[in-house]
């Protein structure tokens, strides 16, 4: 086999066998196929797509491409979670604590950011010594002495997807299902969890915008994980505005320890209960849905999610004294509010157009490997339908730099559109695949 017929078969819309797809990923793993093929292939499969079969085979693929984690003999199950992704989605910080905290624990391998949306380690780098390159013997032993971790790849597990990963990111291959599916589902396998939590992000700043859409990738990734002898479960919800308040790195993850000490958006404390109360549930800590909500509710007002989360950045070598007092957190030099141009009812806030003018200012990565500025962001303060009048408060702009910050206020400006006649809320989901 040779890698340009593979990838001119999948250019002309050829299914790929089993064969060909092991040949590719062992190849590019070993460095004998570069990353122009990889990226070549990556675009022929986002214009073409991959039959569930060809998806399926792809995630066992990359999962195999190095080790399988098996948690049976750390504890005596462990539960993963998993978003696809959307514009101040800073749950796993908030919803990995509860859990843990209620008893199950919580073994998470994130990613960085992928083009306009953030990513949880970036998130988690905000805070000065944080270790997000733990080897799979730290993952064991943290995960058994305090029953959570949250880190990225390690180089053993899944290292097909790990390079594929940061490839997507900057050639333009990220909102493939196919690819978004078998990246999610190799890394969850690789990481050795029996039970998955998926996140399925739908709207506008999600990479997937049409709800038929996301609810076929949510189904796609169920059945991998069934096929893979693994429970879960996909929740369906809303990335047309932000999650919560907060877009950019060090100031999501002051929105999460405000939500761990009790307090935050309304919007994002209840989207976090609901998904821990459905990871409870799932990895059989809480009867249903509703009683994990409710065990979650507890844990979060009761200071044991917050203490949880102290216990993870001190086993991660982060320096506990920042997320204590969050003003030690990176902090822009210039910060602006921008207010509300006209009166009426907010009809939209645009999630992909915040997201993308917070990596104008520098949140995010144009190219592979580039440094971000973890101090930079916007806190957007309405939500849609919600009533402004001329003068009040829209959005405040973090920035360090002040050209760039006028550019970025110009976009999330552009982001809000009003209404004469009053807005429904949106909802925060769209239902469930089991």
């Amino acid at each position: 086999m040779r890698a340009v017929d593979i990838i001119a078969k999948k250019r002309d819309h050829g299914e790929l066998s089993r064969q060909e797809i092991n040949f590719f990923i062992r190849g590019f793993t070993r460095g004998e196929i570069p990353d122009y093929q990889a990226a070549a292939w990556a675009m022929a499969v986002l214009l073409n797509g991959m039959t569930p079969r060809e998806t399926t085979d792809l995630a066992l693929a990359m999962a195999y491409s190095g080790g399988v984690l098996d948690l049976s003999g750390v504890v005596p199950l462990a539960v993963d979670k998993h978003s696809t992704g959307g514009v101040g989605d800073k749950v796993s910080l908030v919803v990995a604590p509860l859990v843990a905290a209620c008893g199950l624990p919580v073994g998470k391998m994130s990613g960085h950011g992928l083009d306009f949306s953030g990513g949880t380690l970036d998130k988690l780098e905000s805070i000065p010594g944080f270790r997000t390159d733990l080897t799979t013997e730290e993952f064991i032993s943290q995960l058994r002495s305090i029953g959570l971790v949250l880190t990225g790849q390690t180089l053993e597990l899944a290292p097909a997807d790990g390079r594929l990963y940061a490839l997507r990111d900057v050639t333009a291959t990220v909102p493939s299902i196919p690819l978004i599916a078998s990246s999610v589902m190799s890394k969850k396998i690789a990481a050795g969890a029996p039970a998955i939590l998926l996140d399925v992000k739908v709207g506008l700043g999600a990479f997937i915008a049409d709800l038929e859409e996301a609810r076929s990738l949510a189904e796609l990734m169920v059945s991998i994980a069934r096929q893979a002898g693994r429970r879960a479960v996909a929740l369906l919800s809303d990335m047309n505005q932000p999650l919560g308040f907060a877009v950019g790195n060090a100031l999501e993850l002051r929105e999460a320890i405000e939500t761990l000490q009790g307090g935050g958006p309304p919007d994002f404390r209840e989207h976090c209960l609901v998904v821990a109360g459905h990871m409870l549930a799932l990895g059989g800590a809480a009867d249903d849905e509703l009683h994990g909500r409710s065990r979650a509710e507890k844990a979060l007002h009761n200071g044991q999610a917050w203490e949880r989360f102290r216990a993870l950045v001190a086993a991660q070598g982060g320096d506990v004294s920042c997320i204590e007092d969050p003003k030690r957190l990176p902090t822009a030099r210039f910060i602006r509010q921008f207010m509300a141009p006209q009166a009426g009812y907010l009809s939209q806030i645009h999630a992909r157009l915040v997201g993308e003018a917070t990596v104008i200012l520098g949140s995010g990565r144009e190219r592979k490997g580039d440094p971000i500025d973890h101090a930079v962001g916007v806190i957007i303060h309405r939500k849609v339908g919600d009533k402004v009048d001329a003068g009040d408060l829209l959005f405040t702009v973090h920035a360090n730099d002040e050209n760039l910050l006028e550019t970025a206020g110009k976009e999330i400006l552009a982001a809000h559109r009003w209404s004469e006649t009053s807005v429904e809320p949106l909802p925060l989901f769209y239902g469930a695949i089991r």
